[in-house]
């Protein structure tokens, strides 16, 4: 399975070479924008949200998608954390409920 993180382009940093810094999150990555370009129409520009896996932006997505995809990125990492572990304090606090997960050996 591939997961592709949304972020959003802030700088088109080398048109020659179509490489873009984007925010992941927070995190600034230089990233390649080949799949999409730069100069045509429908190309790369800052502001712009992608969608980024292994260092390229695979495509360009709307504000509202990118958002929805960060949203449900977020519950999976609850999920998670949930599943790790054992502390129904540490339960309460990431908001789930207290019950005992699986121990994992």
């Amino acid at each position: 399975m591939c997961l592709g993180i949304p972020g959003q382009i802030v700088e088109i940093s080398d048109r020659s070479r179509l490489r873009a810094y984007v925010d992941l999150q927070g995190v600034r990555r230089d990233v390649s924008v080949a799949l999409i370009g730069v100069d045509e129409p429908e190309g790369a520009q800052v502001g712009d949200w992608v969608l980024v896996h292994l260092g390229y932006a695979l495509a360009k997505i709307d504000e509202a998608e990118a958002e929805a995809t960060l949203d449900d990125l977020a519950a999976l990492t609850a999920m998670y954390e949930h599943a790790l572990t054992d502390d129904p304090a540490e339960r309460e606090r990431i908001g789930e409920d207290a019950t005992p997960a699986a121990t994992v050996p």
